[in-house]
C-alpha cells in the first residue's frame, strides 16, 4: 500500500488503503486532515532562538504530527560595519553583544558564555548558515537541524567561534559527515545561492526578526509568532490554523530515549519537556536515567546531561 505524501489517511475518505464492498480500509482519526507548514525563521547566532529551544522541542515533539517543520535561515549578521547593528539593544560593535547574550542566558537558563564576542568575535552568521543549507540540500532537514543545534551549543555554551571554517569542520565531522567537503561546498557561490533563496523566502513570509514562527494551512491562512513565546502560545497558534480539527498531543518519549537522540540536554530542557519543577529534577533524573547511562556536568551554573559512550 502506498500512502499519499504527508498523509496516512486519504483526504477525501479518511481511509487508509483500498475500501470497497469486499474490503474495509483503516480510518486513523489520530492523523491530521489539514496540511500545515511551520516555517521557523532563525539564525545560528540568534540568542533568543537558543533561549526557546526547550519550548520549541516540546512543541514539535508533542504536536509535530500536525505539521511539516521547515527551518529558514534569515541572515542576522552579514558583517560588522561602522555604525549601529542593533541600537535598541545598545549593540554597535561585537563586544556589546556579550552582556546582551549573558542576560538572555541567565533569563532563559540556556547557558551563554558570550566572552568570545570580546576576544574573538563572530564576524558573520552567513558561514554557519551556508553550512546548514548545504547539509539540508545533501542530506535531510533532520540532519541540518541537528547541525544547527550542535553549532549553537558550540557558540553559546562552549564559546567557540562558528564563523571559522576549522570550528565548522569539527562540528560537522562530529556528526559523522565530511566536514571538509561540506564547508568547501558552503564557501562556493552555490552555497551562497542556497542561502539567498532562504532570505527571499523569509522576506516573502514577512519575517523581520528572530525567532519568527509562521504556521500556514492549505488555504494559505496562518499565524505568525515573533520572539520568545510560552509553550501555550504555539499550541494556541496551531489550533487557530487547524480550525475545528482537534489537536492530538503525543506523549514525550522517555528521557533515556530523548537523551540518546539529542546527545546533550540542559536541565531547563528536561524541566520543560516533562513539566518538572527545578527542585524536583534530581529525583526525576534518578528515576528516569540509570547512572551507567548518562553523565552530568555543569557549565555557567547550569547542569547538562550527555549519554555515556562505551
Amino acid at each position: 500500500m502506498t500512502n499519499k505524501p504527508n498523509f496516512v489517511c486519504d483526504l477525501e475518505t479518511g481511509i487508509c488503503g483500498p475500501a470497497d464492498e469486499e474490503e474495509m480500509g483503516l480510518i486513523d482519526f489520530s492523523q491530521p486532515k489539514k496540511t500545515i507548514t511551520l516555517y521557523y525563521v532563525t539564525d545560528p547566532i540568534c540568542s533568543h532562538c537558543w533561549a526557546i529551544e526547550p519550548v520549541l522541542r516540546r512543541f514539535t515533539e508533542q504536536y509535530g504530527g500536525h505539521f511539516k517543520f521547515r527551518t529558514v535561515m534569515g541572515g542576522l549578521l552579514e558583517k560588522w560595519h561602522d555604525g549601529p547593528i542593533d541600537p535598541a539593544n545598545g549593540i554597535y560593535k561585537p563586544a556589546d553583544v556579550a552582556p546582551h547574550w549573558r542576560e538572555v542566558g541567565e533569563h532563559s537558563r540556556m547557558p551563554i558564555d558570550g566572552s568570545l564576542m570580546i576576544n574573538n568575535p563572530v564576524q558573520s552568521s552567513y558561514p554557519p548558515s551556508r553550512v546548514f543549507k548545504v547539509i539540508q540540500e545533501q542530506y535531510t532537514d533532520a540532519k541540518a537541524n541537528e547541525y544547527l543545534r550542535r553549532a549553537r551549543e558550540a557558540l553559546f555554551a562552549f564559546n567557540e567561534n562558528i564563523s571559522e571554517d576549522a570550528v565548522l569542520i569539527e562540528i560537522v565531522n562530529g556528526m559523522g559527515l565530511d566536514g571538509q567537503a561540506i564547508i568547501q561546498r558552503a564557501n562556493e557561490p552555490a552555497g551562497q545561492q542556497l542561502l539567498t533563496e532562504d532570505f527571499s523566502l523569509a522576506r516573502s513570509l514577512g519575517a523581520r526578526g528572530f525567532p519568527t514562527i509562521i504556521m500556514v494551512n492549505e488555504d494559505n491562512k496562518g499565524v505568525k509568532l515573533v520572539g520568545g513565546r510560552p509553550y501555550e502560545a504555539y499550541v494556541d497558534g496551531l489550533q487557530k490554523v487547524l480550525g475545528e480539527e482537534k489537536l492530538h498531543a503525543k506523549q514525550p518519549k522517555a528521557l533515556s530515549a530523548l537523551l540518546k537522540q539529542e546527545g546533550l540536554l540542559f536541565a531547563k530542557e528536561i524541566e520543560v519537556m516533562y513539566e518538572v519543577d527545578p527542585s524536583a529534577l534530581p529525583a526525576f533524573i534518578e528515576k528516569e536515567l540509570p547512572p551507567e547511562q548518562f553523565e552530568q556536568k555543569e557549565i555557567l551554573g547550569e547542569s547538562y546531561f550527555t549519554p555515556l559512550t562505551k
